[in-house]
């Protein structure tokens, strides 16, 4: 059973008073955000096309680019589109000799839609709920992650150039280029998606493409436990700090599901309250209202007209935020990140990446000092353990599952050293023949001092929930 601890707030006006009999929800059953059902995992086959079938295709393509009117093509209904498309197809297969059954000729006319109307090679992966990233490294090696491992696919382009043919329809699609003179991008997709594109001369071997695809199912606190990424009793424990305007920091490697866990504990705040949200490109799913949503933008050709978080972080404090959430804390906006932090903005949140919590206060000190301000590292110190007061530390384990493997508490300062304490932690103790990962879950027996708080909130904790002779 879930946690019991529960919030005294008095019923709205349409909300009638619990029976005395029944439990009060607790704060994971009172989620805004309720648990997605995962969606059936498609079938993975996509079979190599022959050399043949992909010189047509491409050849086809083109040809069909020249031929036809693209923009009174993109009015046809889809239908529409889909049977002129497919009689062209029709006469080409026969003009080429390809010898292609009804079935083989229903997906060679998908593919061509692809072609036109999408992105090419990768579109089916992109509509493929259980791949989470796509790696494409040059024109004939394209890998996918599922359920965090990596694994290669039969997808490949018919050389660079119809990869880069692909790769500037994506990035003009949202106002970016990429080309010799700019050979990098970060950018993000119509669909949310994010996309990093690295092209000749920077990428050696040809363009290196990183896709991480947005999820339109937020996970929940709940499907989190469900998942066993964290255990009940901690979810409750951090579901009443976020509700609590406990500040916190999220930390862990890259692809250790930061993000998603921000999204869950968000569902934790009140519908009151004024959030502004800021990221490099924006993947955040807040349920709340009021929502103020900000994205940095590049350079343009001129290299001008960049506006990076620092600058938008200062804005937010002009917005009248009640908590402000930084989707990644990368650089000299973490000064600002904390003054907000201490200066009124209780409850904010941000991630970072770092490997440990004591990694995460370090990281937060370098980009302190990347701020450039005239301050002592006794003084950044103290600003970091006045502003924070939970570091929730996730990791990308080696069998691909997903775990919180600490939530420590910040406590204050003895001398010019940050002290901290742990409250729960993942003990790993083996590996299984299958290569998963073995371990559980333990509580410290060290009681939280941020439990006081929760106290003043009418929030309160079972002290069993700290007990590390308890099983969590």
């Amino acid at each position: 059973m879930l946690g019991r601890f529960t919030a005294q707030r008095p019923a709205t006006a349409h909300e009638s008073a619990p029976a005395a009999e029944t439990p009060t929800p607790s704060f994971l059953e009172q989620s805004i955000v309720a648990a997605p059902e995962l969606a059936p995992e498609p079938p993975r086959t996509n079979p190599l096309l022959s050399e043949k079938l992909l010189d047509a295709k491409v050849r086809l393509h083109r040809k069909l680019i020249e031929e036809i009117n693209l923009s009174a093509l993109e009015k046809m209904p889809e239908e529409e589109m889909k049977r002129h498309i497919s009689g062209l197809v029709s006469q080409y297969t026969i003009a080429e000799r390809l010898a292609l059954n009804a079935k083989e000729l229903e997906d060679f006319v998908a593919e061509i839609l692809d072609e036109m109307t999408g992105l090419g090679p990768i579109e089916p992966l992109l509509k493929d709920p259980s791949i989470n990233d796509i790696l494409i490294n040059g024109h004939e090696c394209v890998y996918v992650e599922r359920a965090g491992i990596l694994e290669p696919t039969p997808v490949r382009f018919k050389d660079e150039p119809h990869l880069l043919r692909i790769l500037s329809k994506i990035v003009s699609a949202v106002g970016r280029r990429v080309d010799e003179s700019q050979p990098l991008c970060d950018a993000r997709l119509l669909d949310g998606s994010r996309i990093n594109i690295a092209v000749r001369p920077i990428a050696v071997d040809g363009p290196l493409v990183s896709i991480r695809k947005f999820s339109k199912k937020p996970f929940s606190l709940k499907k989190l436990v469900d998942i066993g990424a964290i255990k009940p009793q901690m979810a409750e424990v951090l579901a009443a700090a976020v509700s609590a305007r406990v500040t916190l920091i999220i930390s862990g490697g890259t692809g250790s599901g930061k993000t998603t866990m921000l999204n869950a504990l968000s569902a934790f705040i009140s519908d009151k309250e004024r959030l502004v949200t800021i990221e490099d490109a924006a993947e955040l799913q807040l349920q709340q209202p009021h929502v103020g949503r900000m994205e940095t933008r590049p350079p343009n050709i001129e290299g001008k007209g960049e506006i990076r978080q620092r600058e938008l972080v200062k804005n937010a404090l002009r917005m009248r935020p009640d908590r402000i959430i930084l989707g990644e804390c990368r650089g000299e906006e973490a000064f600002d990140m904390l003054q907000a932090m201490n200066t009124g903005h209780e409850g904010s949140m941000a991630t970072v990446h770092a490997n440990t919590p004591r990694d995460a206060i370090s990281r937060l000190e370098q980009m302190i000092g990347m701020a450039g301000m005239p301050m002592t590292i006794a003084s950044v110190r103290g600003q970091i353990a006045a502003a924070i007061r939970v570091i929730v530390q996730l990791q990308r384990l080696s069998d691909g599952k997903r775990r919180i493997t600490s939530i420590s508490e910040i406590t204050g300062m003895e001398g010019d050293i940050i002290q901290m304490q742990e409250i729960y932690k993942y003990v790993r103790t083996g590996t299984a023949e299958d290569g998963s990962v073995q371990g559980h879950f333990q509580a410290t027996g060290v009681r939280p001092r941020f439990l006081g708080d929760l106290a003043a909130r009418g929030i309160n904790v079972p002290g069993a929930y700290f007990d590390p002779s308890k099983p969590l």
